[in-house]
């Protein structure tokens, strides 16, 4: 038995990433109070909607959520009473990339899980188990810890945890049932592995023990970024490989399985496309030569920022194909994109390909109808606003632009 009991938990965030993994931890551990809280007032109403209108998708999220919640699931705005109850704190907040200062374009802004950093150490009266769900740079934690014990009550304990996800969007619910690995990452004093075994035996309810990898703090968080990187460099390089083989009139599909069967290699994430989206590979990636370019590694830097680079160049080779298609004009011509979200069963619409492809056949002066099952005509409109600032979309799109 772990040397420290969890009864409640609260998760800091009701996104992505923290709706789905403590709606099912909820689920799998009926001895203990979860409650996710979040700011946004708009989206708890949505959680706690009455005809179950959650304001993520996610194939098996409904059955979890109608199933849990009001037994040991909650939604609420109180963070401060959250933080307070709460043995076990999630902190899964947005980390986007920076759009200013230093490292803008490529550093993770941090702002969000400092504010909810500080919020704790405000609140909480009481030892606390911290731990980093957000996808974050290695060595955040350290920050975290300084901001802690500066702002803490007196006897108050925080021992923090590093626990990322690897959700796919559009399996997330089957991936937190039968995930590859839970990894835990903490510091190795007595303190450390406590809460380490803590947090383990949380996991253990159903996940198989010897799934639930426990490392050091660094490594966990440096593990997260890893894993999308070489993720997304399997995309790029099968998206590379793709160009070759229309140029030489191989085909893609068979040399992606061929290349599959070999068992050293796997058959996940060779598949070309117009190139991958959603808001992890490209920011981890960018986070990734933002760290290496600071630890003074041009060499690094250069050779992962080349996956970014390999995924935009495959988005434009796809809108001059489509260009050179329709005899070299797509001006006044109609053009229908199915699908707006980044990838299939997911309504994420974060850094979507189809996004950059739509803003090429404006720019061409085409008409561009768009469609997504799971994507509302209001969200389309605000990503292409936010996207397109200067392009007059009423003008470029049809009038029934949603077919």
């Amino acid at each position: 038995m772990a040397p420290i009991e969890v009864k409640k938990i609260c998760c800091i965030g009701a996104g992505y990433v923290g709706g789905p993994t403590c709606a099912v931890i909820a689920l799998k551990c009926p001895h203990i109070q979860v409650t996710i809280v979040d700011l946004n007032q708009a989206r708890v109403d949505a959680w706690n909607s009455e005809d179950y209108n959650l304001p993520i998708y996610e194939p098996g999220l409904l059955e979890v959520v109608k199933e849990a919640r009001g037994r040991n699931l909650f939604f609420s705005t109180d963070v401060d009473k959250g933080i307070l109850e709460a043995d076990l704190i999630f902190v899964s907040v947005n980390t986007p990339t920076k759009k200013s200062g230093v490292g803008a374009g490529f550093a993770a802004d941090l702002n969000y899980v400092e504010l909810a950093t500080r919020r704790i150490a405000a609140i909480a009266t009481s030892n606390k188990i911290v731990v980093e769900k957000s996808t974050v740079p290695c060595r955040t934690a350290e920050s975290m810890r300084t901001i802690l014990e500066a702002n803490s009550k007196p006897g108050t304990r925080f021992d923090i945890l590093s626990n990322p996800e690897f959700l796919a969007e559009g399996t997330a619910i089957d991936d937190l049932f039968a995930p590859d690995r839970v990894l835990i990452g903490s510091l190795q004093s007595a303190e450390g592995k406590d809460a380490c075994a803590a947090l383990s035996s949380v996991y253990a309810n159903w996940v198989p023990r010897e799934r639930i990898l426990t490392v050091g703090l660094w490594s966990s968080e440096l593990s997260k970024l890893a894993a999308n990187a070489m993720l997304a460099q399997r995309i790029s390089s099968v998206n590379a490989l793709s160009a070759i083989c229309e140029a030489t009139g191989a085909n893609i599909d068979e040399v992606a399985h061929a290349v599959g069967k070999d068992s050293r290699m796997g058959s996940k994430f060779l598949r070309a496309s117009v190139g991958f989206g959603g808001s992890c590979f490209q920011k981890d990636i960018l986070n990734l030569v933002y760290l290496s370019e600071s630890l003074h590694l041009p060499e690094v830097a250069a050779y992962w920022r080349q996956v970014v680079e390999m995924n935009e160049y495959q988005k434009r080779r796809f809108s001059k194909r489509v260009v050179d298609t329709l005899f070299n004009t797509i001006t006044g011509k109609r053009i229908t994109v199915l699908g707006f979200a980044f990838k299939a069963d997911t309504g994420d619409t974060r850094e979507s390909a189809a996004i950059t492809l739509i803003r090429d056949f404006l720019s061409e002066r085409a008409k561009v109808a768009i469609y997504d099952p799971k994507v509302s005509e209001d969200q389309i409109w605000l990503d292409l606003q936010e996207a397109l600032p200067t392009t007059p979309l009423e003008q470029s799109m049809c009038a029934d632009r949603f077919v």
